[in-house]
Order: C-alpha cells, then sequence, then structure tokens
C-alpha cells in the first residue's frame, strides 16, 4: 500500500529553512530521509515554499476567486510531504512517528487511492 505523509509545520520550522544546512532540524531530516530510503519505502516527496507563497484558487458561479496566501489561517500550514510504500497502516504510523515534525506540528497519514486514479485515467 502507498501513504501520503502531509507535514504540518510550525511558522519557527519554516523559519529554520533559512538557517546553516547544519542546524538540528536539517540534521533531523536528513537523518529521517536517509532512513525512509535506506528502509526501501521511500516512493517520493517534496518539502514546499513557505505558505506566504500559496495562491488559493475557488470557482464560484463560474468565475475565478484567487486569493494570496494558504487555504486555511491556522498556525501549522502544509510543509511538504511523502510517499511512502508501506505493508499497513501501522508501518506508516511508525514513520509518521519518526519525522522530526510529529513533535512540534502534526503528521497526518492518508492511504493513496490508486482506484480513483485508474477511473479517472480512463
Amino acid at each position: 500500500m502507498q501513504f501520503a505523509l502531509l507535514i504540518y509545520e510550525s511558522p519557527e520550522a519554516f523559519a529554520t529553512r533559512k538557517k546553516d544546512e547544519n542546524d538540528l532540524y536539517t540534521g533531523a531530516w536528513r537523518a529521517y530521509y536517509k532512513a525512509l530510503v535506506d528502509a526501501g519505502g521511500y516512493v517520493g516527496g517534496d518539502p514546499l515554499e513557505v505558505p506566504e507563497t500559496a495562491t488559493t484558487l475557488r470557482v464560484s458561479e463560474g468565475k475565478r476567486r484567487v486569493q494570496d496566501g494558504p487555504y486555511a489561517d491556522t498556525k501549522e500550514q502544509l510543509g511538504g510531504f511523502v510517499v511512502l510504500e508501506l505493508s499497513s497502516l501501522d508501518a506508516a504510523l511508525d514513520w509518521a512517528a519518526r519525522c522530526p515534525t510529529a513533535s512540534s506540528g502534526a503528521v497526518e497519514v492518508r492511504p493513496l487511492a490508486p482506484d480513483t486514479k485508474r477511473r479517472v485515467e480512463k
């Protein structure tokens, strides 16, 4: 099964991205990424730019409504995602618990929906 780990970070975590490559948070991410790859379950993923760079679009009554900034105005914002190929939800939760952000933000674990994708691709 494939799972997405949706990484929600605090403003402080986003700020560490501009620090020296040798800070503790970046080091923790480096070790986590290496462990994911070495375990063989890593499929892909990427960090996202800071929430202020987001643009949110809705279509209402046939008109586009564009909003600068993220969809939700919350303390923690979506900071990135990781896709893993694992045997179970329990295995995905174990990896989510090891994520550096789990102790300061949140990690949402969600199974991918391949059946839906196949219906769309027809």
